[in-house]
């Protein structure tokens, strides 16, 4: 991490952003990650909330947001801290979450496949195992059918409406 970031924060701050390197990170599981999560997304908060009301506080005394900018630079540089460190922790939370699912859709097909008695497909299927898809219209009938007097007459008010539309522009 940037040290002039570093230098901004205090002791329990620094230990906070240390949590969320790497490789402290590879070490906590999906639930340890996202209480850490919250914990840095406290913080950032808190950390932005003292930036913006600092900033507006100095706004009306220095005669500007540019006049203002470089006195709330030390809040700046926290809440920058803190969002790399959130970025940080979100993308691992992310990961872990996408695993966590893979890893339950497949004990759920698992489960399926023995209540049915057949056995469990392997992961990474070829594309001629699966079926192929119907088209869209063979599966709409009845009520859902791309056709119908409902949508025709909404299809016909559309068009008059697009026309009036067109008809008053051109006549500008």
């Amino acid at each position: 991490m940037n040290k002039t970031l570093l230098a901004a924060l205090n002791s329990s701050e620094r230990l906070l952003i240390a949590e969320t390197e790497s490789a402290q990170l590879a070490l906590l599981d999906e639930d340890d990650t996202a209480l850490l999560h919250t914990r840095v997304l406290r913080a950032r908060n808190k950390a932005q909330g003292v930036y913006r009301r600092g900033a507006s506080g100095k706004v009306a005394s220095k005669g500007g947001r540019g006049k203002a900018h470089a006195e709330n630079a030390h809040a700046r540089l926290k809440v920058e801290a803190f969002e790399g460190a959130l970025g940080r922790v979100s993308t691992r939370l992310a990961r872990l979450a996408r695993e966590s699912a893979r890893e339950l859709k497949e004990e759920r097909l698992a489960a399926a496949a023995a209540a049915k008695g057949a056995p469990a497909k392997a992961t990474g299927t070829t594309s001629a195992a699966v079926k192929p898809r119907r088209s869209a219209v063979a599966t709409r009938t009845g009520d859902r059918s791309l056709r119908s007097p409902a949508s025709e007459k909404s299809r016909a008010g559309t068009k008059g409406t697009n026309a009036r539309w067109q008809g008053k522009r051109d006549s500008r």
